[in-house]
């Protein structure tokens, strides 16, 4: 079983830099592909990105390609979250999760998720 432990997220300015962290204690970690999903209040789980098994493969909603990037690091069990340019509207929880398959955009599709991480971004 995959414990996923998120780091990082607060509160900026827009325009403004974050990193998230996400790092799972299990040892299956390069095994998974992982992805990162934000739910505002009273909205279903939105998809950011995702990032293959081996770092290269990556895939991101429109409304951040850009400006987010999606990277791992097997050997220290992390994912990460580079956001840059943030605007008001990126304000949400933060969610890392794991999933067997591909790179996959539906909730559904993953397994073991971080405990949420909130990012607030004030214009």
């Amino acid at each position: 079983q995959e414990q996923l432990v998120q780091s990082g997220g607060g509160s900026v300015q827009a325009g403004d830099s974050l990193t998230l962290s996400c790092t799972a204690s299990g040892r299956s970690f390069s095994t998974y592909s992982v992805g990162w999903f934000r739910q505002r209040p009273s909205v279903d789980p939105e998809f950011v990105a995702a990032v293959g098994r081996n770092g290269v493969t990556t895939d991101y909603v429109d409304s951040v390609e850009g400006r987010f990037t999606i990277s791992r690091d097997n050997a220290k069990n992390t994912v990460y979250l580079q956001m840059n340019s943030l605007r008001p509207e990126d304000t949400a929880v933060y969610y890392c999760a794991t999933s067997l398959f591909g790179l996959m955009r539906r909730p559904e599709d993953y397994r073991y998720w971080g405990q949420g991480t909130q990012v607030t971004v004030s214009s």
